[in-house]
């Protein structure tokens, strides 16, 4: 039976008792095929939170057997089902974008059906500010000012570098690898190169520097002097660069 579903509110809430779950309220009205209301029924549905895209990975599942309403109302609250995989409260919600994707059997079982995919817009405060110390500009006082870490050795790049500042005083390397997914499209890191230090970017097989698979790039700083750069990631594998 194809279903339909209307999705009316999501709305988050976090218990200030810290022993209780952080939880997000949803709503739904079930129909199905013919779109007629699926009223005063015992259903069961699977939430799943996708990271990234509608189909990206799978960060977190729960079921939830409820009741339907007059009006095929179903409420319930998404961090308090049965866990299928993944853990509520320790969602990335800065890692976004994230999608919830509702399945149900109208029947009470576990056949489910995909009848929903919406992307969650905003990320509610009571949850984000858990994760805001991952945030550009976290140093544990000020959320808007971004992390300064020493780059002295040759290294890979780190989840902790993303949207702070790398700070290179001593000539060294730091590679892209492919399949970095700790940042995200759009994310960036602040390149700083110092007093005579050379700083250079290689792209390694499979990952694009400025549109070049393989690409490099290098930041020459003058003795008393300070060369800036910024790198973001433009797609999966794919960076720009700029200032060397």
């Amino acid at each position: 039976m194809k279903l339909k579903l209307i999705i009316l509110l999501f709305v988050i809430t976090l218990n200030v008792f810290a022993q209780s779950p952080e939880k997000m309220s949803y709503q739904a009205i079930i129909r199905g095929g013919d779109n007629s209301l699926v009223t005063n029924s015992k259903i069961s549905l699977k939430i799943i939170i996708h990271q990234g895209t509608a189909t990206g990975t799978d960060v977190y599942q729960e079921t939830h057997s409820v009741q339907t309403n007059d009006n095929g109302l179903v409420s319930l609250e998404i961090g308090t089902g049965i866990i299928v995989t993944g853990n509520f409260s320790k969602i990335a919600w800065e890692n976004g974008p994230h999608f919830i994707e509702t399945q149900v059997d109208i029947t009470g079982g576990t056949n489910y059906n995909i009848i929903g995919i919406s992307q969650l817009l905003s990320v509610p405060y009571a949850l984000h500010a858990k994760t805001a110390e991952k945030i550009v500009g976290t140093n544990g006082k000020n959320p808007y000012k971004a992390l300064i870490i020493p780059l002295t050795t040759s290294r890979n790049i780190e989840g902790s570098d993303v949207n702070n500042t790398l700070e290179c005083t001593n000539s060294a390397t730091l590679t892209l690898t492919p399949g970095f997914e700790s940042m995200l499209v759009g994310d960036t890191i602040n390149l700083e190169t110092h007093n005579g230090a050379v700083l250079t970017i290689q792209a390694i097989s499979g990952v694009k520097l400025n549109y070049k698979t393989d690409g490099i790039a290098t930041f020459i700083s003058v003795p008393g002097n300070v060369s800036f750069g910024l790198l973001r990631k433009t797609d999966v594998n794919s960076y720009i660069i700029s200032g060397q």
